[in-house]
């Protein structure tokens, strides 16, 4: 007996020897993993995903070294006011009157205000430089005074960035402003805790006043999760159990099967919590995972075992002969989903990665679990029933001949049937067309992916008041900045360029760069629209006579500086442009950053490469960034992981188990098969993906993942099962019609629970979660279909050839058969017949290179082997 067979041996004879023992150390392992549950932490949002990407780290740096449009390094809070007009007494009023009310509060310790009430207020008294002195200069100005002390601030170039790109300098007038609130904490203070009472004392104060900014939404970010899993978990939960009560149909059974779920549930995130690994959007697909292997493996050892009883073996022979197949069978399984698991490890993304070993840990204490706890308690639950004489519920298995699904299953079988080799030739061209459709699936990121929609759908009306979710509006805000700023990065790319900019050639570098512009980037008179160092000398000098000189003095025809750059940054420093040169120009002006509007209707995919392309115009070290950008760097990333983690996971995959079926079953070739309908399933969800117009994006990526890995566990079982029946009698179709029966019966149960149970995502407040739930529920019914349906015929044909048997593949083999595959009444052929007239046996030595060694059966042969199941 090989090293193998006599490691599953021993596991199965402690199970079946000493299962009190099993269950206490199952049950202790449980009590020690709990409490890593409680230290789980949250971690939302997109940035957790552009950690080590290179626009990413380009952003950050411009977010240091220069002055952002809202502040510097303290933190900070946006005030957003929308009035028919903002700039008269009553809107300048109301916004002063919020600063106020934050100004008084102790705990928000505010440093400093601006706003365009503030610049107004200023004009009237030039000492008004707080809030409330702010506020009584208004108070104290005629309607005249106030309408010429706005025309007197409009002439500063900085009055316009904080109001609504609606803003009318003759008329002065505006419909929404806003007001930037320092505070005076460190840069790592709780902005969540700030911002919420920024948020509270401005809902109390008059006007229409939002206080809003980074540590809003990130409570949102993290809000969501928790808030679409009190929703759909539930809802999960009440079709997971409806299902698995009739999948088990025996009380007793039903609660046995619901604890061991649990108990992989509570391993995987007490060591997640352990470990340290937030729970981000991401591992909601681990619970779907562990759940799904999890029905899969209760219902076919419950299955598998009750099949044993129902031929009158002993309740210790029953699970003894169940474990001895089944053990093989769940390895295989695990070892190959572990490995398409931790595929994602070869990602560049965090979450990704996280995500591959938290899935791979899970499946392995999946294994643990459901070959040690449920085999061992379901025996001392049975002694303890027996002892007492408790009645059984449901103990027929799924798939019993005379059952329904009994009946309908092996008619799958029937497309097929006349000329299996024929028919995987059209499946395998109709894979390589969808895979080719497929590989045009979209790929996005973006921060909405993350968020709420901006109006929660009608559905959530009628949930009772425990699962009514909290009140969202960062999106509906972000929208509207969006539409009424021109302080969003919607419309805009950065170049960030190190360099000295004092050299003689640093200012005409950017003019280079502008000349002929891409298409994705909006023209004026030629020219790329840029701000930049430029603009703010193009507008002193348009302001101050001496400044202009001087620039004249310095520049060539072109009107671009090349000498005297030093003295020209130094006069911009000392003029009203300083905020705006510090935008766009580092202190020790060694760096600068050049913002190109691009066209708004243009892609991010264009508008990034072409970004990248006038990145490559400058002299010196030059990364295009800015959100756009970024979020297509993401985007491309998850897509080139999801294709490598993909060919990494196909590849170790088929060497995983060509190497296992050889060395358990000795048939390396049977572990290529079993790999077909993988495939088959992963290139058809693809297409679906594209064809339904769902993208990748950080959370579907991983679909593929989950789609091989449950693709894997079903065609194992089938395949297993296939190869344990047909050395019985040496009948394909006797082997193929109990499969169907038996292991489909089992399948068809675990495809329901599973399918329907994820599929309840659709009901989470992120549509990035219900799309998840809806490609999930879909690459479960496709790896079902593909492993009844595409695998028999793909075994068929695997037969034929290692037995050098051609008469399989034709249709007279399968008109001689016919009443093998009618299952009116249920008969199955004589086992002694064989195809084709041809004598072979599973052993004979003439098989081939690829011969059956099939492994002994621990159960007692039953009088009639196609009877038996």
């Amino acid at each position: 007996m090989d090293p193998v067979t006599r490691l599953f041996g021993a596991i199965t004879d402690r199970v079946i020897e000493q299962p009190r023992r099993v269950v206490i150390a199952c049950l202790v392992v449980t009590a020690l993993f709990a409490p890593g549950m409680a230290l789980l932490e949250a971690s939302a949002g997109s940035d957790q995903f552009t950690d080590g990407i290179e626009e990413a780290d380009a952003l950050d740096r411009v977010n240091e070294r220069f002055e952002p449009a809202f502040g510097g390094d303290d933190p900070t809070t946006q005030l957003i006011q929308r009035d028919v007009n903002v700039l008269d007494r009553r809107g300048l009023l109301d916004m002063l009157a919020t600063a106020e009310r934050l100004d008084e509060r102790d705990g928000l310790r505010v440093e400093e205000f601006s706003a365009p009430a503030m610049d107004v207020a200023a004009e009237l008294d030039e000492d008004a430089d707080t809030p409330a002195a702010a506020r009584d200069a208004i108070e104290r100005a005629s309607d005249g005074e106030i309408d010429d002390a706005v025309d007197a601030a409009a002439e500063d170039p900085g009055f316009a960035t904080l109001l609504s790109d609606d803003f009318n300098r003759e008329s002065g007038t505006a419909s929404a402003s806003l007001g930037v609130v320092s505070h005076s904490f460190p840069a790592s203070a709780d902005t969540q805790a700030i911002q919420q009472e920024a948020r509270t004392v401005a809902e109390e104060a008059p006007g229409d006043v939002t206080a809003f900014g980074g540590g809003i939404v990130d409570d949102e970010f993290e809000r969501v999760i928790f808030d679409s899993l009190s929703i759909v978990v539930p809802a999960a939960l009440a079709v997971i159990l409806g299902l698995l009560a009739y999948a088990y149909r025996d009380p007793f059974d039903f609660v046995l099967g619901g604890i061991a779920l649990l108990m992989t549930v509570v391993w995987t995130f007490g060591f997640t919590g352990y470990a340290g690994i937030a729970f981000s959007e991401v591992l909601i697909a681990v619970p779907v995972l562990l759940l799904a292997i999890g029905i899969d493996f209760g219902i076919h050892t419950v299955n598998r075992y009750r099949e044993d009883r129902a031929a009158g073996a002993p309740p210790e022979t029953a699970m003894r002969g169940a474990l001895g197949q089944l053990v093989v069978a769940y390895s295989i399984i695990a070892g190959t989903t572990i490995i398409g698991f931790l595929a994602n490890l070869t990602s560049s993304l965090p979450p990704l990665r996280e995500f591959g070993l938290v899935a791979g840990l899970g499946i392995c204490f999946t294994l643990v679990i459901f070959v040690g706890f449920l085999p061992a308690a379901k025996l001392l639950l049975d002694r303890w029933r027996a002892k007492r004489s408790l009645p059984e519920f449901g103990s027929r298995p799924l798939g019993a001949e005379d059952s329904a699904l009994g009946r309908f299953l092996p008619k799958l079988s029937a497309i097929s049937r006349p000329a299996p080799a024929v028919f995987l030739v059209v499946v395998l061209l109709i894979t390589a067309g969808a895979a080719g459709y497929g590989a045009g699936v979209d790929t996005t990121f973006e921060d909405d992916d993350f968020l709420p929609p901006s109006e929660e759908p009608a559905y959530i009306d009628y949930f009772p008041g425990p699962l009514q979710p909290g009140e969202y509006t960062a999106t509906e805000t972000i929208n509207f900045l969006s539409e009424n700023f021109a302080t969003s990065e919607d419309d805009t790319v950065t170049i960030y360029v190190e360099r000295r900019m004092t050299s003689d050639s640093a200012l005409r570098s950017l003019a280079r760069a502008e000349r002929d512009p891409p298409d994705s980037f909006v023209t004026v008179d030629g020219r790329a629209s840029a701000d930049s160092v430029q603009s703010a000398i193009d507008a002193y000098a348009a302001e101050d006579p001496e400044f202009e000189e001087l620039v004249e003095e310095s520049s060539l025809d072109d009107g671009r500086p090349n000498r005297n750059l030093d003295r020209i940054y130094a006069e911009l420093r000392d003029s009203p442009y300083d905020d705006f040169t510090g935008e766009y120009l580092a202190d020790d002006s060694r760096s600068t950053r050049i913002v190109y509007a691009v066209e708004s209707d243009a892609s991010d995919a264009e508008i990034t490469a072409d970004a990248r392309r006038v990145a490559d115009r400058y002299r010196g070290d030059a990364t295009a960034t800015g959100q756009i950008v970024v979020f297509q760097a993401v985007a491309d990333t998850i897509f080139d992981s999801a294709i490598v983690s993909l060919a990494a996971a196909l590849g170790l995959s088929a060497v995983f188990l060509v190497i296992l079926f050889w060395l358990l079953l000795g048939s390396p070739t049977l572990g290529l098969v079993t790999l077909v309908p993988v495939t088959v399933a992963v290139a058809t969800l693809t297409a679906t993906m594209r064809l339904a117009g769902i993208p990748f994006n950080a959370i579907t990526a991983t679909i593929l993942a989950i789609t091989i890995g449950l693709g894997v566990d079903y065609t194992v079982h089938v395949a297993h099962r296939f190869h344990d029946e047909y050395p019985r009698g040496g009948d394909v179709d006797a082997a193929v019609v109990t499969t169907l029966r038996g292991t489909g019966g089992a399948l068809t149960g675990t495809w329901a629970t599973t399918a329907l149970g994820t599929g309840v995502l659709v009901l989470a407040i992120t549509p990035i979660l219900g799309q998840f739930g809806l490609l999930t529920a879909a690459s479960i019914t496709l790896a079902y279909l593909a492993s009844l349906i595409v695998l028999p015929p793909a075994l068929v044909v695997w037969v034929a050839v290692v037995e050098r048997r051609p008469g399989l593949l034709f249709v007279g083999r399968f008109l001689d058969a016919a009443d093998v595959i009618s299952t009116d009444e249920g008969d199955a052929p004589d086992p002694a017949r064989t195809d084709g007239g041809t004598d072979a046996s599973p052993g004979d030595a003439d098989s081939g290179g690829d011969a059956f060694e099939w492994q002994t059966d621990p159960r007692p042969p039953a009088e009639d082997p196609s009877q038996k199941r």
